[in-house]
């Protein structure tokens, strides 16, 4: 199964094996090319939340209208269900206001008609160094809450914008049907993540940190990052993927689900 390797991509770390003979080497490596996942090679760049130990508690602040929050119920599940167990998602009482505004440590998850702009969603995350220190992820309801969209689809949309928030890249954008929610199926048929999302989670998150990314606080009100600009500061990597240096070695990053994929876009608008 194929799925693109973006230019942010860090080789993963070798192995050292010990010498067991070309025979049986050659049947070692067939074995491990057998039994490793096909296409867990969709991490975003080398990017994940520093925590000292599995799994990772992190919160997502639930800003969403009430006819969402089942479908937030429904992704945060999916997410906390993987093996190997990696992610804790905590949901907690969403602080990011109108304007979606990030906090330091965790995520916030938004919805609200932001307007026929050409996205149906939005992720974003801060970085320090290669380690998330606060994420943003949007839902447009400007297109989703129409009919043309039902709740599948809804959370399809929701499931990838949160699965970017942890470091994922997509395993595949050429319209194919990959059964997950981090594919670019055409019918949006896919609202969970499947086993190869859960394989790269326990790649991405294999190494521990000396110290925490995230918090166990609970902010009073949005810390930086409106996430409401015009995007005129945001360099593109792809159409779907777009960069903004803010110096220091920290960097915000936004990825965009287009409603048309089949055309060239510019700056995402509300990023």
């Amino acid at each position: 199964m194929k799925c693109r390797t973006r230019a942010l991509k860090v080789a993963p770390m070798s192995q050292g094996r010990p010498r067991l003979g070309i025979l049986s080497t050659v049947a070692a490596m067939a074995f491990a090319l057998a039994a490793a996942p096909a296409s867990a090679d969709h991490a975003w760049g080398d990017y994940h939340w520093a925590r000292t130990a599995n799994p990772l508690p992190l919160q997502l602040g639930d800003n969403m209208s009430s006819g969402w929050d089942p479908l937030v119920a429904s992704t945060v599940g999916d997410w906390n269900g993987g093996a190997p167990t990696v992610l804790d998602l905590r949901t907690v009482a969403g602080s990011g206001g109108k304007n979606c505004k990030a906090s330091s440590g965790r995520v916030e998850v938004c919805n609200g008609r932001y307007g026929f702009n050409g996205w149906l969603g939005l992720a974003q995350i801060w970085i320090s160094g290669s380690h998330i220190v606060k994420g943003v992820t949007k839902m447009n309801d400007s297109y989703l809450a129409s009919s043309a969209y039902d709740n599948t689809a809804r959370r399809h949309v929701l499931c990838q914008e949160v699965g970017h928030a942890f470091g994922l890249d997509h395993q595949d954008e050429s319209g194919a049907d990959l059964d997950t929610c981090m594919d670019y199926d055409t019918n949006l048929s896919n609202p969970s993540p499947n086993g190869h999302d859960y394989d790269q989670l326990g790649l991405i998150y294999r190494h521990l940190d000396p110290s925490n990314s995230y918090t166990t606080d609970v902010p009073t009100t949005g810390g930086g990052g409106k996430g409401g600009g015009k995007g005129n500061k945001l360099r593109r990597v792809s159409d779907d993927l777009w960069v903004e240096d803010l110096g220091k070695g920290g960097k915000r990053f936004v990825f965009v689900f287009w409603a048309n994929r089949g055309v060239r876009h510019g700056p995402p608008a509300g990023a």
